[in-house]
C-alpha cells in the first residue's frame, strides 16, 4: 500500500471523529458557553496526548522547530472549533457541514499557491464546482428568495480557519516530530479558551462530565490521525477526502437530532461531491509518473 493511500485512509477515519465530535458539541452547546466547551475540549485533548505519547514513546518532545507556526495552527484551529461551536446553536449540523466543505476547496488552491503543490487544470475546475455547491448549502437570497441566517457564515469562518489549519499542518510535518504535532495541536488553543473562563465557567452537571470529556478525546484522536495522514500524502490529495463528512454529519443529524437535510443542503452535498471526485482522481501523466516508484 503506497503512503499516499495510507494518509487517505486514515484521513476518512479521523473525519468520522470529528463528526462524532460535532455531534456532541451541538448537544452540549445547549446548556454550556462556547468558550467554556472548548476550554475543556483542548485541555482533556493535550491530557489524552501527553499520555498517549508518553505512553507510547517513553518521551514528551515538546520542543518544536517550528514554535509561531504550530502556535498559529493551534490558534487556528481554536477559531475553527469556536465558530462552529456558534453555528450549531442555530443551523442543522448537516448544514453546517456542507458549508465548511469550502475548506478543501480552498486547501487545493492554497496547496498550489503556498506549498508550490502541482495543481492540474482538472482539480481547479473540481474547486469551482465544489465552490459552487458551498454556495447552494448556503442557500443566499438571490436563489432562495429567503433572508440568510447570519449563522450560516460561520462555518465559513471554520473553512477559512481550517484550511490554514490543514496548511500548516502540512508544513510542519515536513519539519517536526508528529509526536510534537500531536502535543502542539491545542496546545495555544488551551490558553486562549482558558483566558475567557473567570467569565463564563459554568459547574458542569455530573451527567455532562463524561461528553465534555469525549470532546477533548475524540479531537485528539481526529487530529492525531490528520497529522499521521498530513505526513504521508500531499493536502491537495487528502482535502477532497474531507466531502466523505457531510454523509456522516447528515447520519448524526437525523439519528441524534432528527434533522432531514432540505433539498438546497443535498442539492449542495451532490455538487460538492461532484466537486471532490473531479479533484481528488489522478490524471493519467500522474498516474503514469508515480507507477514505476510503486512497484
Amino acid at each position: 500500500m503506497s503512503r499516499s493511500l495510507q494518509g487517505v485512509l486514515i484521513q476518512l477515519v479521523a473525519l468520522v471523529f470529528f463528526v462524532a465530535m460535532d455531534a456532541m458539541l451541538k448537544l452540549l452547546v445547549q446548556r454550556y458557553a462556547v468558550p467554556q466547551l472548548m476550554f475543556v475540549r483542548f485541555v482533556a485533548h493535550t491530557l489524552f496526548v501527553v499520555v498517549a505519547v508518553k505512553a507510547i514513546s517513553g518521551s514528551v518532545p515538546w520542543r518544536s522547530r517550528a514554535p509561531l507556526l504550530q502556535t498559529a495552527r493551534s490558534v487556528l484551529l481554536a477559531t475553527a472549533n469556536g465558530a462552529l461551536a456558534v453555528a450549531l446553536i442555530y443551523v442543522p449540523l448537516a448544514d453546517a457541514t456542507a458549508v465548511i466543505f469550502a475548506a478543501p476547496a480552498l486547501t487545493v488552491a492554497a496547496a498550489a499557491l503556498w506549498l508550490g503543490e502541482r495543481v492540474s487544470p482538472r482539480r481547479w475546475l473540481g474547486v469551482a464546482v465544489g465552490l459552487a455547491g458551498v454556495v447552494l448549502a448556503i442557500r443566499p437570497p438571490f436563489l432562495t428568495g429567503e433572508p440568510l441566517h447570519w449563522a450560516m457564515l460561520l462555518p465559513l469562518v471554520t473553512a477559512v480557519t481550517n484550511s490554514g489549519y490543514q496548511l500548516l499542518t502540512r508544513r510542519v510535518a515536513a519539519v517536526d516530530d508528529p509526536r510534537t504535532s500531536f502535543l502542539h495541536t491545542s496546545l495555544a488553543a488551551c490558553v486562549l479558551t482558558g483566558l475567557a473562563q473567570p467569565f463564563v465557567w459554568v459547574t458542569p452537571a455530573a451527567a455532562d462530565i463524561p461528553a465534555m470529556l469525549m470532546l477533548g478525546l475524540l479531537g485528539a484522536a481526529g487530529h492525531t490521525l490528520m497529522v499521521l495522514a498530513f505526513a504521508r500524502a500531499p493536502a491537495s490529495v487528502l482535502a477532497p477526502m474531507s466531502y466523505s463528512q457531510i454523509l456522516w454529519a447528515c447520519l448524526a443529524g437525523l439519528l441524534v437530532f432528527g434533522d432531514w437535510p432540505d433539498g438546497w443542503t443535498l442539492a449542495g452535498a451532490v455538487v460538492i461531491g461532484v466537486g471532490g471526485v473531479l479533484v481528488a482522481l489522478p490524471g493519467r501523466n500522474q498516474h503514469l509518473a508515480r507507477r514505476p516508484a510503486e512497484d
